[in-house]
């Protein structure tokens, strides 16, 4: 499902990143890797304040349609 459908406070893992690869590459150095935790602590009119590697991220609703994430265990 698309990181813009995860509940708030929820940790889930990210699958696959569906961008070009420069964006791909931008969002890998920010910590948006395949296997890796991402936690929505907020959301507010469309964008998303995401917890990525110790670190907050802010992302608006596109960019969030475009990676996949699945709930539960670690991939």
């Amino acid at each position: 499902m698309p990181l813009s459908m995860a509940v708030t406070g929820e940790t889930n893992y990210i699958r696959k990143i569906l961008v070009k690869d420069e964006i791909r590459r931008y969002l890998e150095k920010l910590g948006f890797i395949a296997g890796e935790p991402v936690t929505v602590i907020s959301k507010l009119n469309g964008n998303m304040i995401l917890l990525v590697k110790n670190s907050r991220i802010a992302l608006d609703n596109d960019m969030a349609n475009r990676i996949m994430i699945q709930q539960g265990e670690k991939i």
